[in-house]
């Protein structure tokens, strides 16, 4: 492990820590019931299999749209159109399972693979407006986002909503295409070994292929890339294709694993999830897994305390905060990293001098 991995892990872990005293000072001063509103953060989660469970669901799609803003930010590109992407991919999955009638186990594979598709369309437009018209794929992104909100709003109160459902929601999505629970009490599905295969895959993209090795060279110094060859264009390009695709597959995963119907009328915040997610992985999509068990569970200690205490959900939102704050700081922690870094040179001058 180098210096640089063990700056980042120290640092990462450090402004966990201190985010947790915080919220804890915050707690302690609002609650009438401090100490049980903290048990309750910290262990409610562990304290039963559903509860556990609530947390490997929330990790799930996390797992998807954390992976996919590793790839697509690691072009040092910052498209925010993976919200739009996910959205249309479970919209898409919901239409490509209600009229196409495919064999029990070609079925969702069929689906997510479409709706991972789609999620790539969704994410190309900005970066292809950006290399075509240089706008600025930030507030274009942006726009795409509530572009397919309002579409997906369209098509589901137009053309897929079910007339005998007392709310705005789709026809029921087939059995056969749907994910079956596979631990008994939860509502676990087999987009958790999808999830953790896609984080697995992206990994191996980004750190073991010429590609991956030329995205991150772009995403450091766009300058430097062009001048050693890199085609900067394609390479970014490409990021945010499978970074797209990746959001697309997770939307699909979800809606046919937690959902039997289309219900999302607003976009579900997990474009801005993906951010915290990467911001913690440090854009490595190995990392990302471990990223989304600890929002998840932070989150379902959160929703378990405020129904059992007096205190809110929102101080997730302070411990985020703070989080993120810390993470990003440049000169947080810096002097440890040059000492860890000219005591890594002094080993390596001493061992060249051994030899």
């Amino acid at each position: 492990m180098n210096s640089n991995t063990k700056y980042n892990i120290l640092r990462t872990v450090l402004s966990i820590s201190i985010a947790l005293l915080i919220s804890f000072g915050i707690i302690f001063l609002t609650s009438k019931e401090p100490v049980k509103a903290i048990v309750q953060l910290l262990t409610g989660p562990l304290q039963s299999q559903r509860r556990f469970g609530n947390v490997i669901e929330a990790m799930i799609p996390l797992i998807f749209t954390g992976t996919g803003v590793s790839i697509m930010f690691a072009a040092n590109e910052i498209n925010l159109a993976g919200e739009g992407a996910f959205h249309l991919g479970g919209l898409v999955a919901t239409y490509f399972a209600l009229n196409t009638a495919l064999p029990a186990g070609l079925s969702p594979l069929a689906t997510i693979l479409v709706a991972g598709l789609f999620g790539m369309i969704v994410t190309a437009i900005p970066a292809i407006l950006k290399i075509k018209t240089e706008s600025d794929v930030l507030v274009s992104s942006l726009m795409m986002n509530y572009l397919i909100l309002y579409f997906s709003n369209y098509v589901l109160s137009n053309i897929l909503r079910d007339p005998k459902a007392g709310a705005v929601v789709s026809f029921a999505v087939p059995s056969v295409t749907q994910f079956s629970p596979i631990i008994s009490g939860t509502r676990i599905h087999v987009g958790l070994f999808i999830a953790i295969a896609v984080a697995i895959l992206g990994y191996i993209f980004m750190y073991k292929t010429k590609i991956g090795y030329e995205l991150r060279i772009t995403g450091e110094n766009r300058d430097f890339a062009r001048y050693s060859g890199i085609n900067v264009v394609k390479i970014t390009l490409i990021s945010q294709l499978l970074g797209g695709f990746i959001f697309g597959i997770g939307g699909g995963v979800e809606l046919l694993g937690m959902y039997n119907r289309f219900t999302w009328t607003s976009l579900l915040g997990y474009g801005w999830d993906a951010i915290i997610i990467t911001t913690l992985a440090k854009k490595n999509p190995i990392y990302v897994p471990f990223a989304a068990f600890f929002l998840a569970y932070l989150r379902t200690g959160a929703s378990i305390m405020s129904r059992s205490t007096d205190v809110v959900t929102e101080i997730v939102i302070i411990t985020q905060g703070i989080i993120i704050l810390l993470v990003v700081a440049e000169q947080f922690l810096s002097k440890y990293r040059h000492k860890l870094v000219a005591k890594e040179a002094k080993a390596e001058l001493m061992e060249r001098e051994g030899e």
